[in-house]
């Protein structure tokens, strides 16, 4: 079995170490500083594990006896790669845009174990629809949820859950970036015991 001290969240997302938290694992974090731009023609789901596996490398060389998880999120609306919002007016754009449709948020998930280069990784879609957003309604959920560090500008944790009208998906925790289900399946395949 391997001491839960030697888990590393790549990121410093406070929603991901939340959701980390809620499993009663011990771990440490680092930022991992990756260019999180999609290539040419990359697929949603393709970026989001691309970006996973990337930021635990990022890290591993600082942490060569951990377990290093990484994940990434975007929002897919109509094929469009939408990630978190460059600013208020962004933010207010990305939210009109997803008004009265369905949008599916896809999560890479890769959990890296420094010692072997051994990589677990896999991509967990949650769709959630909206209901039809007017600029008023935009402007008070942004004034009081400020959601600019969140993919598609949707705290669905949050005073966002207002906006939608229906959740579709495996794990309710990847809508909020982190799928702690088939992360606890890959910790179990790594021989860790969560409590």
């Amino acid at each position: 079995m391997r001491p839960a001290k030697n888990i590393v969240l790549a990121s410093s997302s406070p929603y991901r170490r939340e959701l980390l938290q809620r499993i009663g694992l011990e771990f440490d974090t680092d930022r991992p500083d990756i260019d999180e731009t999609a290539a040419a023609g990359e697929s949603p789901p393709d970026l989001v594990r691309r970006l996973a596996q990337e930021k635990a490398a990022a890290v591993a060389p600082r942490h060569p006896n951990a377990l290093i998880i990484g994940s990434d999120q975007v929002a897919d609306h109509d094929g469009v790669i939408v990630g978190k919002p460059a600013n208020h007016q962004d933010a207010v754009n990305q939210l009109r845009q997803a008004s009265g449709r369905t949008v599916t948020l896809y999560t890479g998930l890769a959990l890296l174990d420094a010692r072997s280069g051994r990589v677990q990784s896999a991509v967990e879609p949650f769709s959630v629809v909206f209901r039809e957003l007017d600029d008023d309604l935009i402007e008070r959920y942004l004034r009081a949820e400020e959601p600019y560090n969140c993919c598609g500008s949707l705290r669905a944790e949050g005073a966002g859950i207002s906006l939608l009208k229906a959740l579709r998906g495996d794990d309710p925790n990847a809508l909020i970036g982190l799928p702690l289900i088939r992360l606890c399946e890959m910790l179990k395949q790594e021989n860790v015991e969560l409590f």
